[in-house]
């Protein structure tokens, strides 16, 4: 599903214009963009856990040479889904 997808599916659910659903889309998506880079969780009851982590400096190696080089430190964002969105995907009751 692309952002287009999602625009189209409000636009026929609420009835907001394209332009109007357009914006909201981008509105939350742009919020939520925010928030991570800030380094906040996003909640989303029913859904799941938005979370940007810490990675530390790291030993690895190239694996087309074999020689060892330094990962750099780097954040990440992981995503963790909520019991109900489990559920919901494996058909659980």
């Amino acid at each position: 599903m692309t952002k287009a997808d999602i625009v189209e599916r409000i636009h026929q659910k609420i009835g907001l214009s394209k332009k109007e659903s357009a914006e909201m889309v981008e509105m939350v998506f742009g919020i939520m963009k925010n928030t991570l880079e800030s380094g906040e969780k996003i909640k989303i009851a029913g859904f799941g856990n938005f979370v940007v982590k810490q990675k530390a400096d790291r030993r690895g190696r190239n694996p087309q040479t074999g020689d060892a080089i330094t990962i750099s430190a780097r954040r990440i964002l992981t995503f963790k889904p909520s019991q109900v969105l489990k559920s919901g995907i494996n058909d659980e009751e």
